[in-house]
């Protein structure tokens, strides 16, 4: 069968977006079709509500075609206090709030929360059918907000259009898509593993040029430091607060809190820019009046910034065109002895793997919350004479950029494939293609050979 395959004759939908479907299908509304109940949340005061086992689904479980477990779990008087419904197993799960659209079965019996319409096993359809067409059919029925974001309750998923081919027909196109899928989904997951083993590479050219440099062959010698090993005989290896004049930690406690933040003026740097290693992004300021008391914590060109609480451990230099800033409670910034280490030397020794290491180890052994100025200052770092730092850098630039090339190149089939993947089962599910004379392969050799 030709995925070109197209039925024999059409007629109008009568659905603003979808201009014809095959004759012998029905027009309906999923109210019609796929009656539906909703969870509901027990009272989060009362921890005792979420101490039974009870499976409750939140949208966040919803990670694959079939769910097993969920990440929470309620007791039995919560259950019954709000006559909750149980949702049966083989049910279909579809979220309608925050991320609409998503779908699943319900591998066992559980509960959900509100956000989650469940369709059980008694539709004129099957649910095998309407886990590929209510993505595509339901959201066209939804609301915008404010924003711009896409909403959905239960009155306009009752009375989203839905196509509704014969049943049988209808589990014929839920075969082929499954099938089909599955075979996106394996290249997908293939270019995944593709882009994970190219960032673990680029990883460890770093790793390896900021702790034993460019030259293989280069006489080695014992740092002195257990978990950093051997280094170039040349090196030095010292702590993080001899190679730099002072450190400063941002803003602590009231001194500067999200309620003094404005809508304009003076940028507000954390995580978000140190993670992403882009000063561009956020949209924190303080006023100009505030700024005035927080000039210690202004950040200036080759600042070398570290994340210290969530995330930490991530490290940026602060580029020549930055806006004017400050640093937030998060951040800690330190300006290097540029006689001894460049900032961008300095930035990747510490996203080296061997020092993200022993940053995460010393943090989970610190009596405070993330990491702290002591355990940062007292660090060590190898780094070798200003030139070669100079040719170490500019080696790691030509081959990340080259791995981030095929990087790019993968993250932009994997996105092709999701794009095949979505205008198939679109074909398929508004009746575009005819499914119909379709066979998995196998089946179809056993056919030809009967």
């Amino acid at each position: 069968m030709s995925l070109n395959s197209q039925y024999s004759s059409y007629r109008d939908s009568g659905i603003s977006w979808l201009v014809q479907v095959p004759t012998h299908w029905k027009v309906t509304k999923v109210k019609h079709e796929a009656p539906f109940q909703v969870g509901w949340t027990p009272p989060t005061k009362n921890d005792a509500n979420f101490e039974g086992n009870n499976l409750w689904a939140n949208i966040s479980d919803l990670k694959s075609k079939v769910i097993l477990d969920t990440a929470k779990r309620i007791s039995d008087a919560a259950a019954s206090t709000a006559s909750m419904e149980i949702t049966p197993k083989g049910s279909l799960l579809y979220s309608f709030k925050l991320s609409v659209g998503t779908v699943a079965f319900a591998g066992t019996d559980m509960y959900t929360n509100e956000a989650i319409a469940s369709f059980l096993d008694d539709t004129g359809l099957p649910l095998d059918y309407l886990y590929y067409a209510f993505p595509i059919f339901v959201i066209q029925n939804a609301a915008t907000n404010i924003y711009g974001a896409r909403i959905l309750n239960q009155e306009l998923i009752k009375n989203a259009d839905l196509l509704a081919p014969p049943f049988e027909e209808a589990l014929q196109i839920a075969k082929f898509l499954d099938y089909e899928t599955a075979k996106i989904d394996a290249l997908i997951e293939k270019q995944q593993q593709l882009i994970a083993l190219l960032k673990e590479k680029r990883q460890a050219v770093i790793s390896h040029a900021v702790t034993k440099g460019l030259n293989p062959d280069a006489p080695m010698r014992d740092s002195g430091v257990e978990w950093l090993g051997e280094v170039p005989a040349h090196w030095k290896v010292v702590r993080l607060k001899h190679l730099t004049h002072g450190a400063t930690s941002g803003p602590y406690g009231s001194s500067l809190t999200k309620a003094m933040y404005s809508q304009s003026g003076i940028r507000v740097y954390g995580q978000q820019q140190a993670i992403a290693g882009d000063f561009a992004v956020g949209d924190y300021y303080i006023t100009e009046r505030k700024f005035a008391e927080m000039t210690r914590y202004e950040v200036f060109p080759d600042d070398v910034l570290i994340t210290v609480m969530g995330t930490i451990g991530r490290v940026a230099v602060v580029p020549m065109n930055v806006e004017r800033g400050i640093i937030n409670p998060r951040l800690v910034r330190y300006k290097a002895d540029m006689t001894r280490i460049l900032p961008a030397f300095l930035c990747q020794s510490l996203l080296g793997d061997l020092s993200q290491a022993r940053m995460k180890l010393t943090a989970q052994g610190s009596t405070m919350e993330g990491l702290n100025m002591q355990i940062l200052g007292n660090l060590p770092v190898p780094y070798p004479p200003l030139n070669e730092q100079a040719e170490i850098l500019a080696e790691v630039d030509r081959t990340g950029r080259k791995l981030d090339k095929l990087i790019e190149s993968s993250s932009q089939a994997t996105e092709l494939l999701r794009e095949r993947r979505t205008t198939l089962i679109s074909a398929a599910v508004t009746g575009k293609i005819d499914v119909r004379g379709w066979k998995a392969p196998d089946a179809a050799a056993q056919a030809e050979a009967a």
